[in-house]
């Protein structure tokens, strides 16, 4: 399993597995039959594989996010029935390809935003300290987090939104107006805020600094993350973008070596995380939390918990906002509060 996520008006949860298929997690249960299966047109090789899942706001349509077998990425829509596992398979249509030059930074991760607006994060492409220079360049998709209306718009499978940062942009004439932001890495799961709409991404490092970044709401458009010239906040190559977004949080190898973003807790099963970004490491497989105080100065604290097979891969939310968490190892778990 690689990510979990909600549908609107339906209690069951809908589960990623790498290898292709979609499943669906119903009374506590797994379907045998999987929603979807993909099998055929991807392949788990590196870090390739079915990426991301994500429903449109109102449950009609199932959007996925994989690798296909010549491992460029690529995102598809199938509609939904009124039942909890009806598709209409029959309706799958391609909005975008994405070719990538290396196995690895592949991102993946999709999600709805409180705008209605669909939001793609894909990785620099690969290869050590992002050798093509791709997450700085407008002109590329990788490196970026994208911002698309899903619908179709004529002979177009998606539309650009008008207020996208380089629709029409006379400074940056080249630049793709698919792009929201730039400069990441690898951004390794991202969310919004259920609260309040801020967008919290978990950006993957090179070898030394893991970050987590926050946009407030209002303030996510056209920010540049500094990747490459920056990995956190220590320099990388070049000089530090002017304007660029420094990291809330960081971490070097000493606490963990590849982040899992994750989610801020809006449930209400654990009232102590209500309001904190709760994140992890893939490879420690340990939880922790941020909280800030009034300065904004964000610290970490432990929760004390983590997977037992060190793969933490993601984390998810029901539709009450309680926080489940994914090893890539098979487990799924819910964070409940200590007894």
């Amino acid at each position: 399993p690689l990510a979990i996520v909600a549908r609107s008006g339906h209690e069951a949860l809908y589960v990623a597995e790498r290898a292709g298929k979609v499943r669906v997690l119903s009374g506590g249960a797994v379907l045998e039959t999987p929603l979807v299966d993909i099998s055929s047109d991807t392949t788990s090789e590196g870090e390739r594989g079915l990426l991301g899942l994500a429903f449109s706001p109102d449950g009609g349509r199932l959007y996925i996010s994989f690798t296909d077998e010549s491992g460029n990425s690529r995102l598809d829509e199938f509609i939904m029935g009124p039942g909890v596992s009806e598709i209409d398979l029959n309706s799958r249509r391609t909005l975008l390809k994405v070719n990538q030059p290396f196995q690895n930074h592949n991102g993946g991760h999709i999600v709805f935003g409180p705008d209605d607006m669909l939001y793609m994060g894909l990785g620099d492409g690969g290869g050590s300290g992002d050798p093509d220079e791709r997450a700085q360049d407008t002109s590329d998709l990788l490196g970026k987090i994208l911002r698309i209306d899903p619908r179709s718009q004529g002979d177009a499978p998606y539309g650009i939104p008008a207020d996208n940062p380089f629709v029409a942009n006379s400074k940056r004439p080249k630049a793709r107006g698919e792009i929201w932001a730039y400069g990441l890495r690898n951004p390794w799961r991202f969310s919004f805020d259920r609260a309040n709409g801020d967008m919290w991404i978990g950006d993957v490092g090179q070898d030394a600094i893991e970050e987590v970044d926050w946009l407030k709401s209002g303030e996510t458009r056209g920010a540049n993350l500094g990747w490459d010239r920056f990995e956190g906040t220590k320099r990388f190559e070049g000089t530090l973008p002017v304007g660029a977004v420094a990291p809330v949080h960081e971490y070097g190898r000493s606490v963990g070596q590849s982040i899992t973003g994750g989610i801020v807790y809006r449930g209400t099963r654990i009232a102590g995380l209500q309001g904190r970004y709760v994140f992890g490491d893939f490879v420690t497989a340990r939880l922790w939390a941020l909280q800030s105080d009034a300065n904004q100065v964000f610290q970490r604290h432990d929760l004390g918990v983590g997977v037992d097979n060190a793969t933490l891969v993601s984390f998810g939310e029901d539709a009450t906002g309680e926080l489940y968490v994914v090893s890539l190892g098979g487990p799924i778990f819910r964070l409940d509060p200590a007894a």
